[in-house]
């Protein structure tokens, strides 16, 4: 959105000037993150059986970090735990785990 559009829907729906181009700016920082999210474990020594709920491409490794942890160690081999501990870094993995009693 330009700021001459957002300007004229402000001024039509009473809204407070500048609202859009903030929200605008929002959502771009929300795409660019996710373009920037090249961040990803080793797949290959992932089984995806241990995703079988969720496409494993769809994953956002950090935002589900706990989740992923807490799935991997009750579940996965001792590569797959390797994997996700080099991935997260032990200190991540130590506290996640230790906040599931284990």
């Amino acid at each position: 959105m330009n700021t001459a559009l957002a300007l004229k829907i402000e001024k039509l729906l009473n809204l407070e000037e500048g609202i859009l181009m903030v929200l605008q700016v929002y959502y771009d920082i929300e795409q660019e993150k996710k373009n920037q999210m090249t961040n990803i474990p080793d797949l290959s020594k992932l089984r995806p059986v241990l995703f079988w709920d969720t496409n494993i491409a769809a994953i956002n490794w950090e935002k589900q970090k706990n989740a992923v942890i807490k799935r991997v160690f009750e579940r996965g081999n001792e590569y797959e735990k390797e994997e996700i501990s080099r991935f997260y870094g032990q200190t991540c993995v130590n506290e996640v785990m230790s906040s599931y009693g284990k």
